[in-house]
C-alpha cells in the first residue's frame, strides 16, 4: 500500500510538473506573440524594403511585424474590415478618403520615389527619352505596342488610369488586343511584359529590385505627374476595438521618425535609393 502510495504522488508530481511546464511554453509563446498586421501595397514588399525595415523596428521595440501585401485597393478594403492594425499605402485621394470615413484619425507621410514606364529596347513606340508621360503614351496608344496593366485596383494601377485621362485617352476601349489588364501584382506585370516584349508602368522600387527583366529597360522618366507618394495610417481602434492601437502606433511613430527614416534612405540596391523619406513636409 506504501509503495503504491508512494507511485501515486510521484504520478501526480510528474503530471502537475509537466502541466506547470507547459504552461511556462505557453506564457513563452503568448510573449513571443506580440505582433501587429499591417496591410500594405506589394511595392513595398516586392521591393525588398520591409525586409529591410522589420527586423530593425522589432530589435528596437519587440514587436514582431506581419505584413499583407495587397494592391492599395485591396489592403485599404483589408483594413476596413478592421482586419489590420496599421494601413501603409500610396495613393493619397484613398488615402485621405479613409480617414474622412472614420477608419484612420490620421495619415501621416511617410516616403516617396517615382513610378517608370519600361519597356523593350527596341521600342516600337518611339518613347525613349522622352519626359512626356502622356505623350508617350499616347504614342504606344497609336503603334498598338502591347501594354500591360496591374489591374489589380492598385496605388500602381489607379496612378496608370489616372496617367492616361491626361493623355485624352482611354485603355478599356482600346482596339486590337494591343492593352492587356492582368489583375496581378507588380511582379507578375513586369514578367508579362517582359514575355510580350511590351510596356508597363512600374513603381522605381520594385522595378530596381525586379530580377527577370529579360529586354525590358526604364524608358519614359521624370515628369513630375510620375511623382509616388506613400502615407501610413493607424487604423481606428475606435471603429475597431480590437485594434492592437499602442503597438500599431509605435509602429507609425517609427516609420516617421529620425531613425525611421534613416532606415528607409539608406535603404539602396546597386547604390540606388528606392525610397526617400519626406515624413516632415508638408501637404504630400
Amino acid at each position: 500500500m506504501l509503495r503504491r502510495s508512494f507511485i501515486s504522488r510521484a504520478a501526480l508530481g510528474c503530471a502537475a510538473a509537466v502541466a506547470l511546464f507547459g504552461l511556462g511554453l505557453g506564457a513563452t509563446a503568448r510573449a513571443e506573440e506580440r505582433f501587429i498586421t499591417v496591410a500594405s501595397t506589394t511595392s513595398t514588399e516586392d521591393s525588398g524594403l520591409f525586409k529591410a525595415l522589420l527586423p530593425t523596428f522589432t530589435a528596437k521595440t519587440g514587436i514582431a511585424v506581419r505584413v499583407v501585401a495587397k494592391g492599395t485597393g485591396q489592403a485599404i478594403d483589408l483594413a476596413k474590415r478592421g482586419d489590420a492594425d496599421v494601413l501603409f499605402v500610396h495613393h493619397k485621394p484613398s488615402e485621405d478618403k479613409f480617414v474622412a470615413e472614420g477608419f484612420a484619425a490620421e495619415r501621416k507621410p511617410v516616403m516617396y520615389n517615382d513610378f517608370v514606364i519600361v519597356g523593350p529596347a527596341k521600342d516600337p513606340a518611339g518613347v525613349k527619352g522622352s519626359t512626356d508621360v502622356a505623350d508617350a503614351l499616347g504614342k504606344i496608344a497609336a503603334a498598338k505596342a502591347p501594354f500591360v496593366s496591374r489591374g489589380d485596383d492598385s496605388g500602381t494601377h489607379k496612378a496608370e488610369l489616372s496617367l492616361w485621362k491626361t493623355a485624352n485617352l482611354d485603355p478599356a476601349k482600346a482596339e486590337g488586343g494591343w492593352y492587356k489588364a492582368i489583375g496581378q501584382g507588380m511582379g507578375p506585370t513586369l514578367n508579362t511584359a517582359a514575355a510580350l516584349e511590351g510596356y508597363a508602368l512600374a513603381d522605381r522600387g520594385t522595378w530596381l529590385n525586379f530580377k527577370n527583366r529579360g529586354g525590358l529597360a526604364v524608358l519614359v522618366e521624370g515628369d513630375k505627374r510620375l511623382f509616388n507618394q506613400y502615407g501610413v495610417m493607424l487604423v481606428s481602434p475606435a471603429k475597431f476595438p480590437h485594434v492592437k492601437a499602442k503597438d500599431g502606433q509605435s509602429f507609425v511613430d517609427w516609420l516617421v521618425s529620425a531613425d525611421g527614416q534613416k532606415a528607409i534612405a539608406d535603404y539602396q540596391i546597386d547604390g540606388q535609393s528606392l525610397f526617400f523619406p519626406n515624413a516632415n513636409e508638408p501637404g504630400v
